[in-house]
């Protein structure tokens, strides 16, 4: 074909403005294209095997390469070669009305900006041209380099790989009756997650077949050729099938080569008329059959094998990447977009086969961009402990309300790595039921649980997370020294959540058996270093790591956590019996100043020990006994919410889409924390004191964990680490003479 630059003229639809170069012919329009294939009124085509669907189909592939290249080129930056050797069957799904995509792979993010343009979507944005999507490309509160929770239509965000199944997995257990597809490549291949999660829940839920893998075969990773490269296609097969897939669908462009291409992957865009539309058919009919398979009750894949960078500026791993060389007047990308351009009338009919497919805009109709119904959970029934009565273990307290809101709600799931019993929270299991084929009494085994216990930290987070995210209460629950092989997927939607467009319920956490409850099982379990990514979070504005002291406390935490939207809350409390130091008021003042005071004892000087955690108040209250006998004061803060502690200058909170403003203020603070000494006390990383020791001018000082040892009590492990009422009174001694 032949490629022109546009001329100012009416037949160009406004839309089209910024496109490139436009042909003067499509080969085959005037016969395949002459009406859109999805019929005014309809959601899909009729036919997968009609020859203009088929023509529509491809032509909607190019259109798909076409932005994607020209638009990352316009930045010299972004991620073309991926999304386009899978171009066929994105536009396959779309064409067949199917529009709850996800994918795994950020560097897809340019392809799906093209798709949400190319129906609509962005228009939300004010995005209503193609010079518009060139514009805000890689720009902030534009179209990120990485799919974002920003951007209409898009179910999900993409970064790291090994996430995408988690998505489309919760999506599917909560919309039985639609399909949800999610592409993956090669390099997500290589990652021990998906196969791992599918398989546990297809276990856990047989009968939720509906989410589809979409494989992006096409033979490299980022910088090199990908190992399941060497697969051959029954070698691939028989993996899929060995991970107990029933339908595996795979379309070969090797099969339809007509040009004598070297290489187990190809280009299905340097093919003649004839057989790109046979290899389009073949995907058209392949993935309408694997939609319907997985509907139907089949857990199935469908493959698409093409070299990677098919119809773009390069092939292989060298069209991953753009580089500063990579711009709009470089004769590469001229030559590629002019091979790619389409007419203008072709360009209307792909706009309006994508606007009319799946019913419209994906951003008026995919499942995310509606609130879920959610049932009413009522006045949750608080058990509200005598202060200084017998010790309670808090996590329990806890568990007996997740509990009743498993009760009230049946989509409620909890997550845990096979733990549940061992971290306090039996009565979670007992209420709700561990999910499994098994029914068995004596281990709390149902098929009908709401108890999700696959071992592996990434599958508990990703599907709690991916539930929430789609509009679902849930509660992930772990060992603190190993929630943080869940981290990197709860990280990527809390930090999605705080760009939605819309509310969803927050990602609520509960850790377990920290450090100091850890140590006689060695230090391989005594690794609270995830505390300081949560505190290093927090200045995100919509982190709010918990930090309740009793088992008052945690109920009060809990029952706040159920009714926030679009935020991360991280609920951390110990298995043993503690003190009950607080009531059900002084923990709600405490979620909204930050913390409370405790205990208050006049003095000539006054020290303030500033202490986060359970566990971590008992050398407080020890060495505030000390003190006294010496004639020093102290003042005993428990920290429950720090981020209310820090200065609303120090956290983005107002750029979130559930902006909460709520800081204590400086004279609440003085209040508080004043003194002529401060100590902070924390049995975990030291990062989460931070807001204290921003605001506090007084002498001060820190103790907090250093490291584990290899077996030791809680005790041992305190002094150890020197978290001791001799330590923390002699270091009070010496700050305040």
């Amino acid at each position: 074909m032949t490629a022109t630059t546009p001329k100012p003229t009416s037949a160009i639809p406004s839309f089209c403005e910024g496109i490139q170069y436009f042909s003067e012919t499509v080969p085959g329009f005037e016969t395949y294209g002459k009406t859109p294939a999805i019929a005014q009124g309809s959601k899909s085509i009729a036919d997968p095997a009609d020859p203009s669907a088929v023509f529509q189909t491809m032509l909607a592939a190019d259109a798909l390469r076409y932005l994607t290249l020209q638009v990352t080129a316009s930045k010299a930056s972004g991620h073309p070669g991926g999304f386009a050797s899978q171009a066929e069957a994105y536009a396959a799904l779309v064409m067949l009305g199917h529009k709850n995509i996800v994918t795994e792979v950020g560097h897809h993010a340019p392809g799906f900006y093209s798709a949400m343009f190319l129906d609509r979507s962005l228009e939300d944005m004010g995005i209503v041209n193609v010079q518009q999507v060139r514009d805000k490309f890689r720009e902030k509160d534009g179209l990120l380099g990485h799919l974002s929770g920003f951007i209409p239509g898009l179910l999900a965000p993409a970064g790291p790989l090994g996430q995408g199944q988690h998505f489309a997995m919760s999506g599917a257990l909560l919309h039985r009756d639609k399909l949800f597809a999610f592409t993956m490549g090669d390099g997500g291949m290589g990652e021990p997650y998906p196969m791992s999660s599918m398989g546990h829940f297809h276990t856990a839920y047989p009968s939720v077949t509906n989410f589809l893998p979409v494989l992006v075969w096409n033979g490299f990773s980022q910088e090199h050729h990908s190992m399941v490269s060497t697969k051959t296609n029954a070698e691939m097969i028989a993996y899929w099938h060995g991970n107990g897939f029933e339908e595996i669908i795979l379309v070969d462009a090797k099969e339809f080569d007509d040009g004598s291409q070297t290489g187990d992957y190809i280009d299905s865009t340097a093919f003649s008329l004839e057989q790109r539309m046979a290899f389009t058919k073949a995907v058209l009919q392949g993935v309408d059959k694997a939609a319907k398979s997985a509907l139907g009750g089949k857990l199935t894949v469908f493959i698409i094998k093409q070299l990677k960078g098919a119809g773009v500026h390069a092939r292989g791993a060298k069209s991953h990447n753009l580089y500063p060389k990579d711009t709009l007047d470089a004769p590469h990308i001229i030559s590629a977009l002019k091979e790619r351009a389409l007419t203008a009338d072709a360009w209307q009919l792909v706009r309006t086969n994508c606007e009319r497919a799946g019913g419209g805009p994906a951003a008026k109709t995919v499942v995310t961009e509606f609130t879920l119904p959610l049932a009413d959970l009522g006045e949750l029934p608080l058990e509200e402990f005598a202060v200084g009565g017998e010790a309670k273990v808090s996590t329990t307290a806890m568990g007996r309300l997740v509990g009743k809101v498993g009760e009230r709600d049946r989509t409620f799931i909890v997550t845990n790595a096979d733990g549940n019993e061992a971290s306090g929270i039996a009565n979670i299991n007992q209420a709700l039921k561990i999910i499994h084929p098994t029914t068995d009494d004596l281990y709390n085994q149902s098929p009908n649980g709401q108890v999700y216990e696959p071992l592996s930290e990434d599958a508990c987070a990703g599907l709690a997370v991916g539930l929430s995210l789609f509009g679902a209460r849930t509660l992930w629950c772990s060992y603190e020294s190993f929630a943080i092989n869940g981290l990197p997927i709860w990280q990527t939607v809390t930090q999605a959540m705080a760009e939605l467009r819309r509310p969803t319920p927050a990602t609520v956490t509960l850790f377990t058996a920290g450090a100091l409850e850890q140590g006689r099982n060695g230090w391989t379990h005594q690794r609270p270093e995830i505390e300081a990514y949560f505190a290093a979070m927090m200045r995100n504005g919509n982190v709010f790591p918990l930090f309740p002291p009793d088992a008052n406390s945690i109920q009060a935490c809990y029952d706040w956590a159920l009714t926030a939207k679009n935020k991360g809350i991280v609920i951390t409390a110990s298995k043993s019996p503690l003190p009950i130091r607080t009531t059900f008021a002084q923990t709600r003042q405490g979620l909204e100043d930050g913390a409370i005071v405790l205990q208050e004892i006049a003095g000539d000087k006054k020290v303030v020990f500033a202490v986060i955690g359970d566990m971590s108040l008992i050398p407080a209250f020890e060495a505030a006994t000390a003190l006294e006998k010496s004639g020093i004061g102290s003042r005993i803060v428990s920290i429950i919410n720090p981020r209310r502690l820090y200065r609303p200058t120090d956290v983005a909170w107002n750029t979130c889409s559930e902006a909460d403003g709520g800081f204590l203020s400086d004279d609440k603070f003085a209040e508080m924390f004043g003194g002529d000494a401060l100590i902070g006390v924390i049995g975990g990383a030291s990062g989460m004191l931070e807001p204290v020791m921003l605001r506090s001018n007084c002498p001060r000082d820190t103790f907090a964990w250093k490291r584990g040892e290899t077996t030791a009590s809680a005790g041992e492990l305190m002094a150890f680490n020197g978290l001791t009422a001799d330590a923390l009174t002699k270091r009070a001694i010496g700050l305040v003479h």
